[in-house]
């Protein structure tokens, strides 16, 4: 049993994968001597050397496009971009060839690859530092998706992940990565993909999330209880696949759903769950969906805390909700 953080959860989660198997291997800038821009490699460059733990030039394409092919050559490469925005230049290595690389094969060749990244706002990061880029990679067959909120589960997902066969985008909130501590027990505790976690039970309503802006759901969770007001939260943690069974039985009991996430509003993920909630429970809704998301902006630098949804923006939305 070990009490960690978000970030030293994945550090241990990935020596732990490295000791494992010999074929994992890790890449990107400054994963080495200096273990990481968030220090979430942190003394796997000492345990495992150059030949595992590679410094990269700072090039998106090399980093994924490297660890393409070292994936269809036989390794499990977990690849780190240091921030979500800068994974664009390796855009097209990831989604037009290791997201089709099963499929145009005849299933012959898979690219069992990880890309780790730092996503989402909250550290005064600005536009550069700071975007949630869920969507993209959602919306390309042939990619899975995670976004943990919890030491735990950043665990259990990543370790899934470089088990995988085929591609997983594995997005950290980043302003979660020393924000909370929590205690892992030994042992191999993966966690399946397209697999949501109740947070908790209620049955006034029923608010999703998933990432960085969990635990301001959870704390209007709270705040909703000392008003009275029961809320069920669902934690989806796995985007694609996602857990549509979960959600959807607790929205049909409930009838009322209120949908948070960080990202801007038009075309998010959350967009996603809101339409097949109002194609598949229709009947059952006492009140529209209601999604509690980033602006249709550039992420801000002096608005940082304004963008995100808070406590107060989710707490508005819920009330609306239940008035409808």
């Amino acid at each position: 049993m070990a009490t960690v953080t978000m970030v030293q959860a994945i550090a241990r989660t990935l020596d732990e994968e490295m000791a494992r198997d010999e074929r994992v291997v890790v890449l990107g800038q400054d994963v080495g001597k200096r273990g990481g821009v968030f220090l979430a490699t942190d003394k796997l460059f000492d345990k495992y050397g150059p030949d595992r733990v590679i410094d990269t030039p700072l090039s998106e394409a090399a980093i994924i496009g490297a660890a393409v092919g070292m994936a269809v050559y036989g390794l499990r490469p977990v690849a780190e971009i240091q921030f979500a925005d800068y994974v664009y230049p390796g855009f097209d290595q990831l989604v037009s060839q290791a997201a089709k690389l099963r499929y145009r094969s005849g299933g012959q060749f898979a690219a069992p690859l990880v890309v780790r990244m730092p996503a989402g706002g909250g550290v005064k990061g600005g536009h550069h530092h700071s975007q949630s880029p869920e969507a993209h990679f959602v919306h390309t067959p042939g990619l899975k998706v995670v976004y943990p909120a919890t030491p735990g589960d950043a665990r259990g997902l990543l370790k899934t992940a470089i088990r995988d066969d085929d591609p997983v985008v594995v997005l950290e909130p980043k302003r979660l990565y020393r924000a909370v501590k929590e205690t892992l027990p030994d042992g191999d505790a993966t966690i399946p993909l397209g697999q949501a976690v109740t947070r908790r039970q209620g049955g006034d309503l029923v608010m999703i999330s998933y990432g960085g802006t969990m635990s301001e759901t959870l704390k209007a969770a709270e705040a909703l209880h000392q008003q009275g007001i029961e809320a069920t939260v669902i934690d989806l943690r796995s985007l694609m696949p996602w857990d549509s069974e979960a959600v959807l039985e607790a929205v049909a009991q409930c009838g009322r759903v209120v949908l948070i996430n960080e990202a801007p509003k038009h075309a998010s993920f959350m967009s996603e769950v809101a339409a097949t909630i109002s194609e598949e429970v229709l009947d059952a809704l006492e009140a529209p969906p209601l999604r509690v998301s980033g602006f249709d902006t550039p992420y801000p630098y002096a608005q940082d805390r304004d963008y995100l949804p808070g406590v107060n923006r989710i707490l508005r939305a819920v009330q609306k909700v239940l008035d409808y």
